[in-house]
This record gives structure tokens, sequence and C-alpha cells, in this order.
């Protein structure tokens, strides 16, 4: 990016900010005056374009509420049922079956909104393309072709296949384009880190879209390093990769390097990998990964790994909307807030309440609740997204719960707080990602002390026995090479009743009430998280946008989780 251009792109993000309420008012109103002929929204707004209006009659509703009107796009009927514009394409979420409109103004606001979080990235370090390259983990499936010739592909694929991506991708990346497109992840992966490798002195950023992938990365580097060095130092590509691609694109740049490969070799083979990431490539600046949300269980892992370099979360967005920027890249991930744009999609929010306040009644029906607009909310309240878009999503809830941190200029800036969803309950307790995730991280402070890593955890409602009881697998490594086996199970009890005594007031009565039975943590082997993401992968889930599940549902899942346990740690007494 140009320092015109550069300069530029800042003075937009002061504009937006500062007209945050009157551009979503122009943003609602042309999203409104495009589609107001739309079956969907002609039976709600009769033609009118209103705010009020829509805000009285347009409900709020759920992909499953949409559902019905994108299949029938999908199967040949014109997009005029949802929108005016045509639609060029059909975005998934994750590799699963859900589908939503792309259109040739979502494809604008992507390009846009990449210069909007490049350029306090560039602030904070400097113009980075310009630098070197960025080794980034990318990887791609296949596309799906609707019944009605739509091209229907995740987020993530529908960037590597722009023209524009493919242009500036040799310059600016270490990785080619087959070894994003390669069908077996574990090839393309391969491949990715050995070009990665091999260009490391031009690497000046290293990362994913997610921080799961890049320790993903940094593990499959741990099992494979001396066959990458090998294949570095004759020049020649493993014979396990088979694909046709990588292997083509191998032979256009590898040549035998002993040198390098005995650089690298020396930094490998060593007893602790801590800081691996700075001493393999010297040059990197920072990190670049989702670190917030459910992501956020990854952070000391990976700061482990990259020592000292600092982790940067840029940008939220889902795939339904782009969202907010991260303005402030140097602050720590646990610390990260995302100001809104205004220009992006229409933005109202639900507020949440507590739903540990020493009460199990039940809560207010969400459609009861007036819908806050993006200038209005308050500082300091959490709030559940909902969209409205220009690729006809009217109302939409994303099912994500933020909180709003502060405001920037007339811009609020949220933190991500967790996914709308109770995801675990034996009877009416109600324990989301953001308890869990606050009781592990008490309980793992125990194992920091005695010098061992929580790598992974997810976790279940054991049925099998009366009462219930919830599950915990926990994947754990030692920083010093130290094997999980050394723990005192002494120390692991004490983990489960840390737990338990973290959790909110309705586990810890129904506990006393004998409703839910002890919480047990069973610990897996090394790689049962891996196997569990392979697992996932093979099922259609993209490696670039794989978020292991923080409870399993899945029958098979839970299997190769419980294939792998070696040992089981029940806590011994009533939470206090």
């Amino acid at each position: 990016m140009a320092t015109n251009e550069y300069e530029g792109v800042l003075k937009k993000i002061e504009e937006l900010t500062t007209n945050a309420g009157q551009i979503q008012d122009e943003v609602l109103g042309e999203i409104l005056s495009r589609n107001a002929g739309t079956e969907y929204l002609r039976g709600f707004l009769h033609g009118q374009t209103e705010k009020q209006l829509f805000k009285k009659n347009v409900p709020i509703v759920t992909y499953e509420d949409l559902k019905p009107y994108i299949d029938r796009i999908a199967n040949g009927e014109t997009s005029d049922i949802l929108l005016a514009e045509p639609i060029t394409a059909s975005g998934t979420s994750g590799g699963q079956p859900k589908m939503t409109p792309v259109t040739a103004q979502v494809t604008k606001n992507c390009e846009l909104f990449r210069r909007l979080y490049e350029s306090p990235v560039i602030k904070h370090f400097g113009d980075i393309n310009q630098a070197g390259k960025r080794m980034e983990l990318m990887f791609a499936r296949p596309e799906i072709e609707t019944p009605s010739g739509l091209k229907a592909a995740s987020v993530s694929t529908s960037i590597y296949n722009e023209s524009n991506f493919r242009t500036i991708l040799p310059k600016l990346y270490t990785s080619p384009i087959e070894t994003i497109f390669c069908p077996d992840p574990n090839q393309g992966l391969y491949c990715q880190l050995l070009f990665g490798l091999i260009q490391r002195d031009e690497v000046v950023t290293v990362g994913s879209l997610f921080a799961s992938t890049v320790l993903r990365g940094v593990k499959f580097l741990e099992n494979h390093w001396q066959e990458l060095c090998y294949d570095i130092k004759t020049g020649r590509l493993s014979n396990w990769i088979t694909d046709l691609g990588c292997r083509n694109a191998a032979s256009l740049v590898m040549k035998p390097n002993p040198e390098q490969a005995d650089l690298i070799e020396n930094i490998c083979n060593c007893k602790s990998w801590e800081g691996i990431i700075r001493k393999l490539w010297p040059k990197a600046r920072y990190i670049g990964c989702v670190c917030t949300g459910v992501m956020r269980q990854y952070i000391a892992e990976l700061e482990f790994y990259c020592r000292g370099l600092p982790l940067v979360s840029a940008f939220y967005a889902c795939s339904e909307a782009i969202c907010g920027i991260n303005l402030e890249p140097l602050c720590k991930p646990c610390d990260v807030s995302y100001t809104f744009l205004p220009n992006m999609a229409y933005f109202e929010f639900i507020p949440v309440e507590n739903e540990h306040d020493e009460s199990i009644e039940m809560k207010r029906n969400d459609e009861d609740t007036e819908l806050v607009d993006l200038v209005n909310v308050k500082a300091g309240q959490c709030y559940e997204l909902v969209v409205t878009t220009c690729a006809g999503l009217y109302r939409y809830k994303v099912g994500d719960v933020l909180m709003v941190s502060g405001f920037y200029n007339n811009a609020p800036q949220f933190q991500f707080v967790e996914r709308k969803n109770v995801i675990l309950s034996v009877d009416q307790e109600k324990t989301s990602e953001t308890d869990l995730s606050k009781a592990v991280t008490e309980a793992k402070a125990l194992l920091d002390l005695l010098g061992f890593i929580l790598t992974e955890y997810t976790s279940y409602v054991d049925t099998s026995s009366a009462p219930r009881h919830y599950v915990l697998f926990w994947e754990i490594k030692g920083k010093e090479g130290n094997h999980c086996k050394e723990l005192d199970p002494k120390i692991m009890v004490e983990c489960c009743s840390k737990m338990e005594e973290s959790l909110h007031y309705t586990y810890k009565i129904y506990r006393k009430r004998n409703i839910i039975a002890a919480l047990e943590i069973r610990v897996v082997k090394q790689g049962s998280f891996e196997a569990l993401m392979d697992y996932f992968v093979s099922k259609g889930t993209s490696l670039s946008q794989y978020k292991k599940p923080s409870c399993i549902k899945s029958e098979e899942a839970l299997k190769i989780l419980d294939s792998r346990v070696i040992g089981k740690y029940f806590s011994p007494k009533l939470p206090l």
C-alpha cells in the first residue's frame, strides 16, 4: 500500500467512525430502497422504506428462517426473492452446508475492508507488503455447484479464487496457489511449510486465519522437520507428496541447499521449542491470526512458540457480515477490541442479561426486547449481534455475544464474549463457552506452576450414568519436554475441584443437591485433537476455517477422543 493510499485509508477510518450514526441510516436506507420490492421484504414493508416501519415489522431471524428462501434461489428461482442485485455466488460457513448469497457489492466491501483493517497494522509494523513475504497457512475446499449453476464455497476459498489474489500471491506470499488448493490438507500443509522454510529469510509475518491453524502448522512441523530438512538438503520433494500441482510447484523452485537444511536442523533439534517461530523466521514482525473468542484457549501455547512476537487479531468478521477492525494491533490478545465500521452493514443489538444472577428463572424472550442501534449501545453492556446486509440478510441473528469496551469517535468498540449458545446442561443450569473458559483458565493455572501447558480442551455431558455429569477432555504437554504421564494425579484432581469452584452459582447449587454428579477430566494423549481436526476436515470442513467444538455432539468425534484417554480424574468434594 503506497504512503498516500495508506494515509487516505486512515483518514477514511476517521470519517467513518466520526459519522457512524448518519452512515448507518444511509446504509439501511440504501438496502431498503434497493430491496423493498423483493418477495421477502414486500410481505413486511409493502414497498415502504422507512426505518421505523422496518424496525417494527421485519422480524428477527436465524438461518433456519431464511433457509427456504435461499434454497429456492440455489435451486434456480430468481434472486429477487431476497434481494434485487444479482447473486454472483454463494458463501458457505466453515465448509458446512449453510449458504448465504454473495453479490458484487459484497466482493467490493471485502476489498475495502482489507484495506481498512491492514492500515492500523501498517501504522505499527510498517508496510510488510514492501518488506518481504507472508508465510500464511491457507487451505481451500472444492466449490459446490448448486442446481441453478451458482458456485458455493467458503469465504476463504472465494478469496483465494479471485484473480486479484492470484496475481499478488507470488509476490506477497510464500505458498504457491497449488498448495492452497491441494485436495489433501496434509500434503498442502507439508508443502506450505516447506516453501516457508526455503524462503525463511524473506518472511516478515507468519499466520493463518485462526490461531488453531497456526498451532496445527507448528505441531506438524515438530513431527516432520527432519523430513523437511532432507527435502531442502537434496532439493527433492518427498515421495508421499503425490499431488501433481504441489510437485510441479516444487520443481520450479527446489534445488539442493545443504547449508540451509543444516541451519534449520540445528534450530529444530533442541530440547525445548520455546520461541521456535522466531528462530525459524527471524525477520517475522508478528503472528497474524484470530486469537479472540474460542481461539483464546490457544494464546498461551502460541506465546510459548513465538516468545515475544506480537499476536495480532486484525479484524472481526463472520460468514454473514463484515464487522470491525482492531485499531490497536499491539495490544494483548485478551484486551483486543474491534471498532465497528458503520458502512459494512446495518447493525442492531439485543441486550443480553446475566444468566447466573443467583436465580434459575427463565429470562426474557428476545422478541420482547427493543433492539439497540449501533451508536446507542452502552459501555460495559453485553449484546447479541443482529445484522442487515446488502446480500439479503435482514435482521439476522449472527449468534455472537459482544461487550462494549468503549468508543472510538462515535463508533463503539466491542470485545468478543462468546457464541450465543448453551454448550453444557444437565438439568436447568446453562453453562456457556465463557463460563467454561473461565473455569478452565482458573484450573489450568495449577498446571502452569508445574511447567505444563493445557494445549487443547473440549467438553460433553456424560448421560451414561445417573446423575449425569460434565466431562472435560484435556490434552497436556510439558514446556521442557516433560510428559503428561509425569503429572501427579493429585494435581489433576485439584484441577477438577478448581473447575467446579469456578463455575456459576446454579451449577454449584445443582451439585450440592446431587442433580449433577462430580465433574470429570479425561486426559488424552498427544495428537488427539489433531486426530479430531482430521476427522472434521475429512467431513468437509476447511482447515483454514476449522474451529474445534467447545462441546462434542458427534458420536464419532467422541469415540476419537475416548479411544485416546490415558487418565480419568474426578472432583472429590462439593464446590463451595
